[in-house]
């Protein structure tokens, strides 16, 4: 079992920065790949970033590449969702999550991860 919790999140203009944190406790943070999904309101989840269980290897939405970055500290059990040159379209619940994910096919799909947080509120102002 694994629990996460996410912060970060604000309101913040056009152009600014935001950096979102997922924290993870209850199981062996290592072995995981952390993803980040975001969900606006009246639309589907969607992807935004990955990182895979080492952190060597990232992946990101097209549409985020750029301009987010994520990294993890093992040590801390902590994923980092740093997001510049924020654009109205980026507005949304943030979400984090955990899956024992090891095909690079694989991590842009939700129901690939097994653990997800309670979602952290992004706003962005035109």
């Amino acid at each position: 079992q694994v629990q996460l919790v996410e912060s970060g999140g604000g309101l913040v203009q056009a152009g600014g920065s935001l950096r979102l944190s997922c924290a993870a406790s209850g199981s062996t943070f290592s072995s995981y790949a952390m993803g980040w999904f975001r969900q606006a309101p009246g639309k589907e989840r969607e992807f935004v970033a990955a990182i895979d269980w080492s952190g060597v290897s990232t992946y990101f939405a097209n549409s985020m590449k750029g301009r987010f970055t994520i990294s993890r500290d093992n040590d801390k059990n902590t994923v980092y969702l740093q997001m510049n040159s924020l654009k109205p379209e980026d507005t949304g619940v943030y979400y984090c999550a955990v899956g024992l994910i090891y095909s690079t096919r694989s991590y842009g799909y939700p129901n690939e991860y097994d653990y997800w947080g309670q979602g952290t509120q992004v706003s962005v102002s035109s």
